[in-house]
């Protein structure tokens, strides 16, 4: 049994992992990814000495997945939760504690969010539990619906923040159906008003001190390197696959640089890639499901990651969010969307710092060079909490083209794109373009497309 994962993020190095477990030692695995490490958006790279994550940092824990992979790969002592630090929100021109009782900036409680608002629009948010039952029957952007519902205030002071951390995206673009999926089953169910919904979708108030998030001692290549040792893969790395066919005996994909291609031969494949680089190679072999990933659009972003010297006091604070439209007290923009104080949230030495930059159509912002976007977010922490001093070590890590957004619609495109794959056997796809972009998404929509590629092929080899 020959299969080939194309995509060494989490998602492909999950599937080669759960490929190697429920095929046994003997199946032939080979994992192909275009760039010359594993881990896709996870990265941990050494700043000043200290394992530093410059892509994904965290998974949230409300989806198991993620931590029961930690606890299966023997992960458990390495697991850290954040310190009870609050975070924060920059609006208006101040920096007020993050509402807790929210979901993604929905308030379970209007007077939760009372302190980001002003007086008129909290009182718009109190009132809307006394509006008609919202019913959602097509998909719509998100800001159209909470604006419609709570007021606009509200979607740019906190919800445009919050999903802007998620998605690099923009709530005017994003879709509610599927960056909000919770709260939009939770509707009928509350009686058609956001506010009941939010509170199912939160449960009890007690359950907001139980921790959101987990991370890893040492960064999550704790994660990718186990992955990748227990897959036991024939690893190809810098290797772009270049065609991916079909034919009547599997699958034939030619991997490398022009002129010096590998063919391989599989009888599966999974592909584990981001839509632009699916829709290229299924333009053949599923036109449906190409098409399909046509539709998802992807965005970019920067992350500034810095550790300052020792003495550097930040804010009591895991860090701040920006809403939109604030600015300096010159009256120039902010370059960040978000701060984290990772020292302060995550604990230990030494003081370290992340500036998350960027959202899709911030093309201009994100073509600044490397020095530029350095010094910028240094003007803005220097406003937001204080610090002048210069980093000791820094990196600009930049995300460009992959980042998926989740559109009004995706999630009749991931309907098609399944619905087109399962009419090819032995083709199985996973990644966070299908139903969420976080570690504990990829990590189940990882494991679905080793279930199937592992059924098709022990049932073609009984058939033999």
């Amino acid at each position: 049994m020959n299969t080939v994962v194309i995509g060494g993020g989490i998602a492909g190095l999950t599937a080669a992992y759960r490929l190697r477990t429920r095929l046994g030692p003997e199946a032939r695995i080979t994992l192909v990814e275009q760039a010359g490490r594993l881990g896709g958006k996870l990265r941990t790279v050494d700043l000043a000495g200290t394992p530093t994550d410059v892509g994904a940092e965290a998974f949230v824990l409300r989806n198991p997945a993620a931590v029961e992979l930690v606890e299966e790969l023997g992960l458990t002592d390495r697991l850290i939760h954040p310190r009870r630090a609050a975070a924060t929100v920059r609006a208006a021109g101040r920096t007020v504690p993050l509402p807790r009782r929210t979901f993604l900036g929905v308030p379970a409680d209007p007077e939760e969010v009372r302190p980001v608002l002003s007086d008129a629009a909290a009182e718009r948010v109190a009132a809307e539990s006394s509006l008609p039952p919202l019913e959602i029957t097509d998909d719509a952007p998100v800001a159209d619906v909470l604006a419609d519902r709570f007021g606009r205030e509200l979607v740019d002071r906190l919800v445009e923040p919050l999903l802007g951390g998620v998605y690099a995206g923009r709530a005017d673009r994003l879709g509610l159906r599927a960056t909000m999926p919770a709260l939009v089953d939770a509707l009928g169910p509350a009686g058609g008003s956001l506010t009941a919904a939010a509170a199912r979708v939160l449960g009890e108030p007690a359950a907001a001190d139980k921790p959101v998030f987990g991370a890893l001692r040492g960064g999550m290549a704790v994660l990718v390197d186990e992955l990748a040792h227990r897959a036991r893969a024939d690893t190809r790395l810098g290797r772009p696959v270049r065609e991916l066919r079909r034919g009547t005996d599997g699958w034939r994909l030619e991997i490398g640089s022009p002129g010096r291609a590998e063919v391989l031969h599989a009888d599966a494949v999974v592909l584990a890639v981001p839509p632009p680089a699916a829709r290229r190679l299924l333009t053949d072999a599923v036109p449906a499901a190409a098409a399909a990933y046509a539709g998802i659009e992807v965005g970019s972003m920067a992350v500034v990651s810095m550790v300052l010297p020792d003495g550097v006091r930040l804010p009591d604070t895991s860090g701040v969010l920006l809403a939109v439209g604030e600015r300096h007290a010159d009256g120039t923009p902010f370059t960040a969307k978000a701060f984290t104080h990772t020292s302060v949230k995550w604990g230990g030495a030494p003081v370290r710092v992340r500036a998350s930059i960027g959202r899709v159509g911030d093309t201009e912002l994100l073509r600044r060079d490397d020095a530029d976007l350095l010094d910028a977010v240094r003007a803005d922490l220097r406003e937001l909490a204080g610090v002048d001093e210069a980093p000791i070590e820094a990196t600009v890590t930049r995300w460009g083209g992959g980042l998926p957004q989740y559109g009004v619609g995706h999630t009749a495109s991931v309907s098609a794109i399944e619905r087109a794959v399962a009419e090819v056997p032995g083709l199985a796809v996973a990644g966070a373009a299908l139903r969420g972009v976080g570690i504990p998404a990829c990590v189940d929509s990882a494991r679905a497309a080793a279930d199937r590629v592992t059924r098709h092929l022990l049932a073609h080899a009984e058939g033999r």
